[in-house]
């Protein structure tokens, strides 16, 4: 891979975020300008959000040429396509697909679909944006040590470490979560053990959220001390934990009810808790 192109002028969200994938990705400079019809044809050339033509063997990530009637879809929609990573960032990523809305249909419609008046829109923009796209926008060349251009490889590189690394724990919690049947729901529950991933407990609520099942709780190492967490799942009131907090191992219920941690670690014991906390 040899260097990325993306077109002059103002800058958006769309072409500042997928290059920043890719700087992060190949480490690799950054021209904006229009592209050359050699560019184009190269292989080894990224050219993003210009240039006519979507065609991934040739490294050439354009949606403006796509029919009025295609799905809403960006630059970004088509790098996380090629990196093998837009299904979960579709998925995990409540941003995403706002964002290929926005760039492809524009605010106004983007509000439609979002059932919501056109001016919240703007109201849900952000100086950090404005500021950072204005910064690229004066660019015309951006070598890999150019402070934007390493800012944006950290921000590619956290979205592509999140989306990575969120896969990788979604896979690996398989080999880890029980299903508890109590009374007449489910709860997920995740032991404690040393060999497990450290930061595997993180991608528990992602997890549950993927699972054809009614759970309610979630009962996962405390990571604040040696106990566990026992938490609502989508904040369903059928569990209230303030029922269990005069509980001699129960150190902590939010007045919520919401959660609840205990520095009880037998799972028989959990089941106890979680059943005296259902409504």
């Amino acid at each position: 891979m040899k260097y990325i192109v993306t077109h002059p002028g103002s800058a958006h969200k769309d072409d500042f975020l997928a290059c920043s994938v890719l700087a992060a990705e190949f480490k690799l400079p950054i021209f904006r300008r229009d592209p050359t019809e050699a560019e184009i044809a190269d292989p080894e050339v990224f050219v993003i959000d210009v240039g006519g033509h979507h065609d991934p063997e040739r490294l050439n990530f354009d949606h403006h040429q796509f029919p009025s009637d295609h799905a809403p879809s960006c630059s970004l929609s088509l790098v996380f396509q090629y990196l093998g990573v837009y299904d979960d960032a579709r998925r995990f990523c409540p941003w995403m697909e706002t964002a290929e809305w926005l760039d492809a249909r524009g605010a106004r419609q983007t509000a439609q679909w979002m059932n919501v008046d056109p001016f919240v829109v703007a109201q849900l923009s952000s100086p950090i944006d404005f500021s950072l796209l204005r910064y690229f926008a004066e660019e015309q060349e951006l070598s890999t040590e150019h402070p934007i251009a390493t800012l944006m490889a950290r921000i590619g590189g956290d979205l592509l470490d999140y989306l990575r690394s969120l896969r990788r724990n979604l896979n690996e919690l398989k080999n880890w979560v029980e299903f508890w049947t109590i009374g007449d729901v489910e709860i997920c529950y995740l032991p404690k053990n040393e060999h497990m991933p450290a930061d595997l407990a993180s991608s528990l609520t992602m997890f549950v959220r993927e699972q054809d099942r009614e759970i309610i709780g979630t009962v996962s190492p405390d990571k604040r001390g040696n106990g566990f967490g026992l938490t609502r799942f989508d904040d369903d009131l059928r569990l209230n934990f303030t029922r269990i907090e005069k509980e001699e191992d129960v150190h902590f219920a939010h007045k919520q009810g919401f959660v609840a941690k205990t520095s009880a670690t037998d799972p028989e014991r959990l089941k106890q808790l979680v059943a005296q906390s259902l409504v």
